[in-house]
């Protein structure tokens, strides 16, 4: 199945329009997934809203509910919700740049691919691409999607453009009340050099097909030897269980220097945006 591009727009650096597809890089095709089967019907198992000593309830019936410190539920109409999501923009625009080693693998959540649109947008996407590699910096920007709005890092990755989408601040846990317990003496000496010299002898390129998945190695191998098995228990599948470009930049060196000229202060603009 070909990819599918879950989002298309314009990556915009300043006065540079450049017309692109992300796509997930991640891919769920070799994961073993399994559903829960009614063994006497053979029909998948489904799942009712149910309220305790109602019994199932119709989703009109439904509300989104705030938890309050007394316990209490403050009621929220999903109309109300979704009055205030963000209008889904087709624009990601890089306010800021970052060295890429100063964002921590923590601020990190999902990653994707950024390609150009079109043979047109190439030549713009080159050059931000390579801009990126030479300085050694991440663009950083905010994405509508899906109605949520994303905080996204852009990096380059082999001939092409990385996205990945970062965590907010309020996402991550403070780490100091579980390290604050730990001694900051220093390493015993002749125990650190063992330990540094043990790691410059185990170090080596990273190459992730070094390593495999031993679990699903061992799922695949067990459904392939019961799909050979005449004794394997099978349900007939039931006739009702079933499956539920934009603006073309015409002169690229034009729109920089114009970009360049009006960026004034060392990108001072940029972060005030980005704030």
């Amino acid at each position: 199945m070909a990819a599918r591009a879950i989002w298309k727009g314009q990556l915009r650096l300043s006065l540079v329009s450049i017309p692109v597809e992300v796509y997930s890089a991640r891919s769920s095709g070799g994961r073993v997934s399994f559903r829960q089967i009614h063994e006497p019907s053979g029909k998948p198992v489904h799942y009712q809203k149910v309220v305790q000593g109602v019994g199932p309830v119709d989703s009109e019936e439904i509300m989104k509910g705030f938890e309050t410190k007394d316990g209490d539920y403050l009621l929220l109409d999903p109309d109300e919700i979704d009055a205030i999501k963000p209008e889904t923009k087709k624009t990601l625009e890089l306010v800021q740049f970052v060295d890429t080693t100063e964002i921590a693998p923590i601020w990190f959540d999902r990653p994707y691919y950024v390609v150009p649109s079109d043979d047109l947008s190439e030549d713009a996407y080159r050059v931000v691409r390579d801009a990126l590699r030479q300085t050694k910096k991440a663009g950083l920007g905010q994405l509508t999607m899906r109605g949520k709005e994303y905080l996204c890092a852009i990096r380059p990755c082999g001939d092409g453009l990385l996205m990945e989408t970062l965590h907010y601040e309020e996402d991550i846990r403070d780490a100091d009340p579980l390290f604050s317990g730990i001694a900051d003496d220093p390493a015993d000496k002749e125990l650190l050099e063992v330990a540094t010299e043990l790691i410059d002898k185990k170090t080596a390129p990273f190459d992730a097909s070094a390593f495999e998945d031993h679990y699903a190695t061992a799922l695949r191998d067990l459904i392939d030897r019961k799909l050979k098995s005449k004794k394997t228990p099978r349900a007939a599948r039931s006739d009702d269980g079933g499956k539920e470009g934009g603006e073309n930049v015409v002169d690229l060196m034009d729109a920089l220097k114009k970009s360049l000229k009006e960026t004034k202060g060392g990108g001072s603009k940029s972060r005030k945006k980005a704030s």
